[in-house]
């Protein structure tokens, strides 16, 4: 399955969330919900997986986690908040490029309509 297959079932399971429980809930909620039903379509699906930082050849781990990876291709930032912020861009595309991954949806549930709060990124490798 290419990136933007998988893409468009994130994307489609998202809107089914969001249609269920609405913008206005923790980011934990719309995680553990979104895995779910993605989980439902077939899917393998990674949460909160830590991303160690490579610092002069050596690999440390500084905290990072990324929110989702879906069938090791596409990595999934959720949000919920007023609006996306350039830095929501930089955190995803900077996941991107220490993963070694091509796609990442940023995903903002707290929106009237999911498709306002989403942004595909793609990591030029």
């Amino acid at each position: 399955m290419t990136e933007n297959e998988i893409s468009s079932k994130i994307i489609g399971a998202g809107i089914e969330v969001h249609k269920q429980l609405g913008p206005g809930l923790l980011e934990s909620t719309y995680e553990v919900c979104l895995a779910h039903e993605l989980k439902l379509m077939g899917l393998e699906v990674k949460q909160q997986v830590p991303l160690p930082i490579i610092y002069k050849e050596i690999k440390l781990n500084a905290g990072y986690r990324i929110d989702m990876i879906v069938e090791n291709k596409v990595i999934v930032e959720i949000k919920s908040v007023d609006a996306l912020a350039p830095i929501h861009t930089a955190q995803i595309l900077t996941y991107l490029k220490l993963k070694e991954v091509k796609l990442g949806l940023l995903i903002n549930f707290n929106s009237v309509k999911l498709i306002d709060g989403l942004k595909r990124i793609v990591n030029n490798l």
